[in-house]
């Protein structure tokens, strides 16, 4: 059974996603304090957090933030009331995975969930794979090794959120081939709806910053204007597991 962190103030919308979560076969966790759930979070395992983004004592920002620096690639789920494009670029530039803003459905938000379980378990192997399947890329100086979920650039290690990694990891097993921007919405996150592309801009850009040696003119991560995005069609260097 999954676990799942819900930190929410709003204790009656707290307790209605607590309660959808459970009808997926889910064991949510849930608290109503920032410092509280970051504690929680660092102590224990969890398969997802849904994070509220206004919290007492310790905002959803502050705590993604203090876990990815500690190298928590928990999923996260960042919820909020605020919906400028500033705040949903921000939530997803310091690590959180998805974004959804309030008021929103609960079908909605139990889709978000069921498609980043969905991504974590076919990431971890969970699902049906073959003993052929690829596990480590090279790239000139850019290794990525899938079954250790790692990366490196030139012998130093990169750390990648895991949609950094998951994208980049899909982005290599296909150079050369073009992907829009719907259709990394609809492999990676799960879902494909028109208005989110801004999510997908986004995490290139993050994952540009830091495997490119100059992001603005960039040798792996390609867009194709008015298309999408593709990989470099260099030819890779592959090992099996």
């Amino acid at each position: 059974m999954y676990r799942i962190l819900v930190i929410e103030d709003n204790v009656d919308m707290a307790e209605l996603v607590a309660m959808h979560l459970r009808d997926i076969d889910v064991d949510p966790v849930v608290c109503h304090d920032g410092i509280q759930g970051l504690n929680l979070a660092e102590k224990e395992r969890f398969d997802l957090l849904i994070l509220d983004l206004m919290l007492p004592g310790k905002d959803g920002i502050e705590i993604c933030q203090q876990l990815r620096k500690q190298n928590n690639y928990t999923p996260i789920l960042m919820l909020t009331a605020k919906s400028s494009e500033l705040d949903r670029v921000l939530g997803l530039e310091i690590g959180a995975d998805d974004y959804l803003t309030k008021p929103f459905s609960v079908r909605e938000l139990i889709a978000r969930v069921k498609a980043i379980l969905r991504r974590m378990d076919a990431m971890s192997g969970n699902g049906a794979s073959s003993q052929t399947d690829i596990q480590r890329l090279s790239f000139g100086e850019l290794e990525i090794d899938s079954d250790m979920r790692k990366v490196s650039l030139a012998g130093e290690d990169i750390v990648l959120t895991a949609k950094e990694f998951d994208l980049l990891w899909h982005f290599a097993k296909n150079p050369g081939r073009v992907f829009s921007r719907l259709q990394l919405l609809d492999t990676i996150w799960g879902y494909g709806h028109d208005g989110y592309e801004h999510t997908v801009n986004s995490h290139i850009n993050r994952l540009r910053s830091k495997i490119e040696k100059d992001p603005s003119q960039p040798e792996y991560v390609l867009t194709v204007w008015g298309v999408g995005y593709k990989f470099a069609d260099a030819q890779a260097q592959r090992a099996t597991a």
